[in-house]
């Protein structure tokens, strides 16, 4: 007997029950038209992942509620596998169940709840303490969620309890090198425990989170014998055989995220950026483009996705702003066919120094001057963009954003920060990818030494280390904890590292202040890394 067995690599809108209801009414008639047997859906796909305090309001898990008993009655001739919370007079649990013509087989409660990195769950659920091995064609399924595979027990107890095959439902969030890792990990498993795995993830953006599904499936020999396409919603197709060996896949194997780093973070930061703005109502984007690389990334990225007939930049030129600046802003705007206006800020910026000008008597210019440039041009694009219905992205990256370099209701003003969580040296990395696959930013864009233009000959130099240093010492210090002296050790002026380091600790009030943007590391500020703002550390 064979079980033919589809995976739904799926992407929900967190709290949106009864939209996500019925797209997985709609994907289980569609499987069973396509001779599915049974239909795999990732951790929590009923309510979308992380739905966070939602999961304390009565009302939302009423909704739930609802809307699994109209997935029971409307399904019907194929087994549902799917995740969602449960309500018990034990407490909240996050399950796997199972739906078979009108009823609820079995359920099984996730063991392991992580609660370090960006998770919460302890905070909402109770633990499972059982395996459930269910039936389905003569084969013995066990099931588990997400953390349960990086722990070896609920694996153990599911072989042990005659789980032939793993169904793992995973809502497991991205960052650089998680594909690689998890494969390997889910390959020892089941070698370890000599069961088929099946690993379905969930896929989109959920704030700063981005989901990159690359689901897959390993035999007992830890061999990968199919594998979906990361960063889209598709479906991945096995079949079983009744001794619990993969017989067939019908999706040819993809190739493994870690064959190309840099595609696989813009793929991310793509997606991230797509997500947001469209699951929150926008209409598309605007940003302001100056002609330096972090915004040409940004508008890159923009335009990938949501299309250039969507995106907006402006230029906003300052008495301190290069004509290469300028020229540079257009012709990138031109390659990618966005629209762009010219707003000078100088009519602005002198009202303010005129306004300020009692107050700031006898006072010599210092970087009030610089900020109050980047105040004008904050205010500009949030009129537009609350003008327009578009999203105001900005363009800061990660090494900017550790040590302060931003203004406060200036260029750090927006709704989403697509390089938040990258590096600059990344930065010019990503940048240098995306030319490889058609060539949209001018190379003096570049090789020039970056500037923020606003005062007379500065480049970020003038203030920060070269970034090459600045970003190993960054990536230690936040990503790594290491101390002062550890890195120092290495190699690193202790002058230059505790200057960053004070620069990092002081500037969390603005980091705090900072909109959300796309996770692709290990630690990237936001719920990922939670420092407070007043300390004596």
């Amino acid at each position: 007997m064979i079980c033919c067995i589809q995976i739904a690599q799926f992407n929900p809108v967190v709290g949106a029950i009864a939209a996500n209801a019925a797209r997985i009414i709609a994907a289980a008639a569609q499987a069973q038209k396509n001779g599915a047997n049974l239909l795999l859906f990732p951790e929590l796909a009923l309510t979308g992942y992380p739905p966070e305090d939602l999961l304390l309001r009565p009302e939302f898990l009423q909704r739930v509620e609802s809307a699994l008993a109209e997935i029971r009655n409307s399904i019907k001739g194929i087994t549902l596998v799917l995740g969602y919370p449960l309500r018990t007079a034990n407490g909240l649990f996050n399950v796997a169940g199972v739906l078979r013509d009108g009823a609820v087989i079995a359920e099984y409660a996730k063991q392991q709840l992580p609660n370090y990195s960006v998770f919460d769950e302890k905070r909402y659920f109770q633990s499972g303490t059982t395996p459930t091995v269910f039936e389905q064609d003569g084969i013995r399924f066990g099931l588990s969620v997400c953390e349960d595979i990086w722990q070896d027990a609920p694996t153990r107890q599911a072989a042990a309890a005659g789980a032939q095959v793993i169904l793992n439902l995973n809502a497991s969030p991205f960052h650089a090198g998680k594909i690689a890792e998890r494969e390997a990990l889910v390959a020892r498993r089941a070698v370890d425990h000599g069961v088929a795995i099946v690993y379905a993830n969930l896929v989109g953006g959920q704030d700063e989170l981005v989901f990159d599904g690359a689901s897959f499936v390993v035999n007992r020999s830890g061999e990968i014998v199919a594998r979906a396409a990361g960063f889209v919603e598709t479906t991945l197709t096995v079949e079983v055989a009744n001794n619990g060996l993969i017989v067939k896949s019908l999706l040819e194997t993809a190739n493994s995220e870690e064959s190309d780093e840099l595609a696989t973070i813009y793929s991310a930061l793509v997606l991230g950026v797509r997500d947001y703005v469209y699951k929150n109502g926008f209409s598309g984007a605007v940003l302001g483009l100056s002609g330096g690389v972090d915004s040409a990334l940004t508008l890159a990225l923009a335009v990938d996705a949501l299309g250039a007939e969507r995106v907006e930049a402006v230029l906003m030129p300052s008495r301190y702003t290069a004509d290469m600046s300028n020229a540079d802003a257009l012709e990138q705007a031109q390659l990618q066919g966005v629209t762009t206006q010219t707003i000078p800020i100088e009519p602005a910026f002198q009202a303010f120094l005129t306004m300020l000008a009692p107050s700031f008597a006898g006072q010599p210019l210092d970087v009030t001057e610089e900020n109050i440039q980047a105040r004008c041009r904050g205010v500009i694009l949030m009129a537009i963009s609350n003008k327009t219905g578009r999203i105001l992205l900005t363009t800061g990256n990660k090494s900017e954003m550790a040590v302060g370099y931003a203004t406060l209701y200036g260029d750090m003003a927006g709704g989403f920060a697509p390089l938040k969580d990258v590096p600059k040296m990344l930065v010019y990395r990503l940048a240098r990818y995306r030319n490889a696959q058609a060539a949209v930013i001018p190379e003096r864009v570049l090789t020039r030494p970056p500037s923020a233009e606003l005062r007379p000959e500065q480049t970020d130099q003038d203030s920060l280390p070269p970034y090459d240093v600045l970003d190993v010492i960054l990536q230690r210090y936040i990503e790594e904890d290491q101390s002062v002296d550890s890195i120092v050790a290495l190699g690193y002026s202790e002058e230059i590292v505790r200057r960053v380091t004070r620069m990092v600790d002081r500037n969390e009030y603005k980091r705090r202040q900072s909109p959300p943007g796309v996770r692709i590391s290990t630690r990237a500020f936001g719920r990922d890394r939670r420092y407070p703002i007043t300390s004596g550390f």
